[in-house]
């Protein structure tokens, strides 16, 4: 079984930044892929961004291309996302996932442990 555990978040201005982690925990982290995925209020999730075992295949959602980096650091059995340019309409729930799929993995039933959320809050 995996634990995931979440922090970072926050309220934040437009045009700023912010970094999320995701710590796990219970499972080698080095075999999992780590995806992150959002709830707008009032809307269904999406996803965000995913990053493999090994870190060589990162994917993101094109709203977030080019402003959000995801990463891993294994030796912390940590992933990050860090945002940068936040605007308004990135205000969300932030959740971390893990599987231990080797494919790219986009799509929440693909994803077999999830993270508790944390609030993304962007102000205009």
């Amino acid at each position: 079984q995996v634990q995931l555990v979440q922090s970072g978040g926050g309220l934040v201005q437009a045009g700023g930044s912010l970094r999320l982690s995701c710590a796990a925990s219970g499972s080698p982290f080095s075999t999992l892929a780590v995806g992150w995925f959002r709830q707008p209020p009032g809307k269904e999730r999406e996803f965000v961004a995913t990053i493999n075992w090994n870190g060589n295949n990162i994917y993101y959602a094109e709203s977030v291309k080019d402003r959000f980096t995801i990463s891993r650091e294994d030796a912390k059995n940590t992933a990050y996302l860090q945002m940068d340019s936040l605007k308004p309409e990135d205000t969300a729930l932030y959740y971390c996932a893990a599987t231990r799929l080797t494919r790219r993995v986009q799509y929440e039933y693909e994803y077999e442990y999830w993270g508790q959320g944390t609030q993304v809050t962007v102000s205009s």
